[in-house]
């Protein structure tokens, strides 16, 4: 398995890809970490589902973007943003309805930088957006679906973990336009920073709107489950073409 760190777009990822030097890849994985992680943060994610899939090694090239902004001057050594987070202010929102209609700034900024990326990776694959399974955990869940949402195709598949809902009223007018899509989401009844109650509000939003939701609820806090790895390694072996 090669483990390489380059440029993509605007953004340093790390790429793990069996596929021969210069071999193209049957589908691309590109999986967003969550705020205040290191931009590695899901790399081993992607090395698990390998393991588990053989099958997957040499076909999918796994693409793991950090994000731009660097927490280190906000006393986070180490830690990447897609955008600042006023933590206090979240843990202390009772107001679900704030939470779903927040638009954080430097979301826009984010998007366009996650839109480049996926631009120039599939055209360095020759691939179509329809080969891309495109998620992120938490904050990087959230940057996923605003970007699923854009793309001027649908993606093979979302995968958002531990994410929630925000741009409520923008998601919920081009949620319709990714009717079919499949959607793997899950999200623990315990997590103390994003409520179990906004993530059945996105659920809802994707499926009223007619995407596939797999709904995966699990019994602990902000994390991702082996059965959510299991489902994952599934989706992606799922969209390997024939």
């Amino acid at each position: 398995m090669q483990r390489v760190i380059t440029t993509i777009g605007e953004l340093e990822c790390q790429v793990l890809d069996a596929g021969a030097k210069g071999a193209r890849p049957d589908l691309l994985l590109i999986l967003c970490h969550g705020f205040g992680a290191p931009g590695d943060d899901l790399v081993a994610l992607g090395a698990e589902l390998f393991e588990r899939r053989p099958e997957l090694a040499g076909r999918v090239r796994a693409i793991f973007p950090a994000a731009p902004m660097d927490l280190s001057p906000h006393g986070v050594p180490g830690g990447r943003a897609w955008w600042l987070v006023d933590v206090e202010r979240l843990l202390g929102t009772q107001d679900l309805r704030q939470l779903q209609n927040d638009i954080p700034e430097g979301l826009a900024r984010a998007r366009r930088l996650l839109l480049g990326l996926v631009e120039r990776a599939t055209r360095d694959a020759g691939l179509p957006l329809g080969r891309v399974v495109l998620g992120g955990f938490s904050q990087g869940a959230m940057l996923a679906t605003e970007v699923a949402l854009r793309l001027d195709e649908a993606p093979a598949a979302l995968c958002l973990f531990s994410g929630t809902l925000i741009h409520q009223a923008e998601w919920r007018r081009l949620a319709p336009r990714r009717s079919g899509l499949e959607v793997l989401q899950s999200h623990g009844r315990q997590d103390p920073l994003l409520p179990f109650a906004n993530a059945e509000a996105l659920r809802d939003l994707l499926s009223e709107a007619g995407a596939k939701v797999d709904f995966v609820p699990f019994s602990g806090g902000h994390a991702i489950p082996y059965e959510v790895v299991d489902r994952l390694a599934a989706l992606v072996a799922s969209k390997l073409p024939k």
